[in-house]
């Protein structure tokens, strides 16, 4: 950016700040609208991406998460905890896990999912259809997941 004085950067205006501003509100309809109060975002995209690949171990977690490997593995942990996880461990090597839902965990999962679908129409809010795709893309572009950032 070019120098700028004082009174020209905004910064109300940044990207930055915009994305902190919008994962806020994202976060705050999340957990006015979710229907286990004790769920949190990222133990139903923990408990999502396990769905997905039906067993895992914590590195797949990480990579299809983007959360950092202590974040996982505490979230495993209180997943474990509330008998919605299944942790498997290799004999003789405690750090090495493999995951999978739990009846449990699948029933709340296709539970939440509907809940977790309606929580991203009020996220979008009164963004039009080609606006809703617009900012996907946009955003998608702008984390790296299509390889283009």
């Amino acid at each position: 950016m070019p120098n700028q004085t004082p009174s020209e950067y905004q910064f109300s205006e940044q990207i930055g700040h915009l994305l902190r501003r919008a994962y806020q509100r994202h976060t705050s309809i999340f957990r006015e609208t979710i229907v286990d109060a004790q769920l949190t975002a990222a133990q139903f995209v923990v408990l999502c991406a396990v769905r997905d690949k039906s067993a895992c171990e914590v590195r797949d977690l990480v990579s299809a998460t983007a959360l950092d490997e202590p974040t996982v593995r505490g979230i495993i942990e209180r997943l474990k905890w509330r008998e919605l996880l299944d942790v498997a461990h290799e004999p003789g090597d405690t750090r090495h896990m493999v995951m999978t839902l739990t009846p449990t965990g699948r029933m709340l999962v296709e539970q939440i999912v509907p809940v977790a679908e309606q929580i991203s129409e009020l996220t979008f809010g009164t963004l039009s259809k080609s606006e809703r795709s617009t900012l996907v893309t946009l955003l998608r572009r702008i984390s790296g997941i299509d390889g283009a950032a």
